[in-house]
């Protein structure tokens, strides 16, 4: 059992980045820029100390010092030494924020943790409180003075000196801090932000007026080919988000030049986009594509992707979410299904409306994204000539896509008629295809290769991804390969992990370099529907659970947001058929909101993983796999 913050010293690479303290510098900052979000600061000061050391001040509210009621401990030292100890979990009415980048409690606590000394002063009801912290623990206890001349009226300072041995370069990099601080600034406009280096007597100081606009346009490396595009757009309370939801973006279109891409939530960098990009992607190509197919400006042949549209497109995104799920406690990726609505429904009408009110730029944008479609249409042309004329003729109850762009195109190898008429009927045409398979399929772990074809389903299988039948030492040639993406999808029930495991088999022993190549996944759809009532700030919505497991944290979850027991109500998917098109595009076929596993040799090499399914697979091995099921009939899968 480890205690207090005894995991983020055996494990900080699970907490931070490790390459260097800037992150845990960024967790006290993103506390200071949350108190301007809340509309409590004007300015933040970061200073480089001769020392080593980095402080953090703000004009915020000062975090409080006074006993906890249940803790017995004053707040402010709970703040720095517990993880999950917080003030931003509740964002309904009388929370201490609506919108923050802050979630788990967790940020300053793993600062603390990694610092050879942290100080934090806290001004606030005129006093002003200091504590002293070593390895994350008190060394100096709370003490509080009447506040006096000189003294701020309000705000937070931290001061922390971070311990070289839990990164590999102690030294902050300069310019990822200083882009930090300046998007800061633009994102809060009318707050202002300096960086104050002790060493080389510099000071630096970012405030912005104009806000989005003046930052891309300082970034951009090139000019753009139409005046550039940005707005806002906010949920009122009366919508399907909740109220303040919403995002701020500006989008510029070059030819040439690398983009430049960034993205926040809550004024969080998320360097690795995430769902309110898919959002601004989805809004950008479905407004253009309207406006081309409004005037009537597609050529004959050409068919338009989302990437031609957003391929020359360099934008800075800000999004407010009300409830952010991110990836990990780094923050770098938005996972929120809602975002993609939610930031599409307001970037969609705004660019539709822009456009048509400037026909003309409307025309260069569009010539843009045709340009790029003609050239990625072009390319791939190229590789379907080399294939040759011998092509086998496509199994008729393949549903085929549009796209011939194997990197782009993906198929689905589903369980049953019924669910294959759903997954046609909610695929995205243009690079989904589905091929339904009936029963289970033919058990090909000791089936010899020039047999494999006398089965009706495996002949198809093989055909519609236009790859043969291999060994393991074999070459095959893959450049007939037809969809960049081999995606298996069953019912979430024992039949449908039957079929999922008759299916690996038959990929490992007979298309090894698919596995090899990174081309077979499983696609994962839910097996329970929890519809949830409004609460507060949020509106009804739904979620899904893939399992038992998932299902218990979601109604946790609910409980612990005072959702009272039973008012939810929960929908068992009895399998893929019974889904609607809507809700399997939603759960397990959108690329921005599926779940799709990659299939990868495990922890066994390949004669490894070849002796394991032998036992589980091969006719004459009855008393082996008993023994298996002996020895791991308490577990949930076989890592193999």
């Amino acid at each position: 059992m480890l205690k207090g913050l005894e995991p983020v010293k055996q494990r900080p690479g699970m907490y931070t980045r490790t390459d260097n303290p800037l992150h845990i510098v960024q967790e006290v900052l993103d506390n200071a820029a949350d108190e301007a979000l809340a509309g409590h600061g004007k300015r933040i000061k970061v200073t480089l100390h001769a020392d080593g050391s980095v402080s953090v001040e703000d004009d915020g509210r000062g975090i409080p010092f006074g006993l906890h009621p249940e803790e017995k401990a004053p707040v402010i030292e709970l703040v720095f030494t517990r993880l999950h100890a917080g003030g931003k979990f509740d964002k309904g009415k009388g929370g201490a924020y609506s919108f923050s980048g802050g979630l788990h409690g967790v940020g300053v606590s793993v600062t603390n943790a990694l610092a050879k000394r942290l100080e934090v002063t806290s001004h606030r009801e005129g006093q002003v409180a200091t504590l002293v912290f070593s390895g994350g623990d008190v060394i100096e206890r709370l003490r509080l003075r009447k506040a006096g001349e000189g003294d701020r009226r309000q705000g937070t300072t931290v001061r922390v000196w971070p311990d070289g041995k839990y990164f590999e370069s102690s030294q902050l990099p300069m310019a990822e801090l200083a882009h930090l601080l300046r998007s800061k600034a633009v994102l809060m406009p009318g707050v202002t932000v300096s960086l104050v280096n002790e060493k080389a007597k510099e000071t630096q100081t970012w405030q912005y007026k104009g806000g989005l606009r003046d930052y891309l346009m300082q970034t951009l490396t090139a000019d753009p080919v139409i005046p550039l595009f940005e707005g806002e757009g906010f949920a009122d309370s009366n919508e399907t988000f909740a109220e303040g939801e919403g995002a701020q973006w500006c989008v510029a279109f070059t030819e040439d030049g690398a983009p430049v891409r960034e993205s926040y939530v809550n004024l969080i960098p998320t360097s690795a986009g995430g769902t309110h990009d898919s959002g601004l992607r989805d809004g950008l190509f479905n407004a253009v594509k309207s406006f081309i197919e409004l005037h009537s400006l597609l050529p004959k042949g050409v068919k338009l992707l989302p990437e031609d549209v957003f391929a020359r497109a360099s934008y800075v995104l800000s999004a407010k979410v009300l409830d952010p799920q991110f990836q990990g406690q780094i923050k770098e990726r938005l996972n929120s299904r809602d975002a993609v609505r939610l930031v599409s429904s307001f970037v969609r009408p705004a660019l539709e409306l822009w456009l048509n009110q400037h026909v003309d730029y409307g025309r260069k944008l569009a010539e843009l994204a045709i340009k790029a479609a003609q050239t990625r249409q072009k390319a791939g042309q190229k590789v379907e000539k080399r294939k040759g004329s011998g092509v086998a003729v496509l199994p008729g109850k393949l549903t085929d896509c549009e796209s011939r762009d194997i990197g782009h195109n993906e198929v689905f190898l589903v369980e049953g008629d019924s669910a294959g008429g759903s997954a046609k009927m909610g695929r995205d045409k243009e690079c989904q295809a589905v091929l339904p398979l009936r029963g289970k399929v033919l058990n090909t772990w000791e089936v010899e290769r020039d047999r494999l074809f006398a089965n009706t389903e495996i002949h198809d299988i093989a055909v519609a991804i236009g790859v043969d039948p291999h060994g393991p030492n074999d070459t095959p040639d893959l450049s007939g390969l037809r969809y960049g993406k081999v995606c298996i999808l069953s019912d979430a029930d024992v039949d449908g992990s039957h079929i999922q495991v008759l299916l690996l088999t038959l990929f490992f022993r007979h298309f090894p370099k698919l596995i090899d190549t990174g081309h077979v996944y499983v696609a994962r759809p839910p097996l329970f529907r929890v519809d949830t009532p409004a609460r507060g700030k949020k509106p009804a919505g739904k979620q899904y659970a893939l399992d038992e497991g998932e299902l218990t944290a979601i109604l946790d979850k609910l409980r612990k947001e005072g959702v009272k027991e039973g008012a939810w109500s929960i929908s068992r998917f009895k399998g893929l058929g019974e889904m609607s098109a809507e809700q399997l595009w939603e759960t397990t076929l959108n690329p921005d909101t599926r779940r799709l596993l990659p299939v990868q040799l495990g922890r066994f090499d390949f004669s490894g993983t070849e002796s394991l399914i032998t036992k589980l697979m091969g006719k004459g091995e009855a008393a082996a796999r008993r023994e298996l099921m002996e020895l791991h009939g308490d577990a949930v899968e076989i890592d193999i």
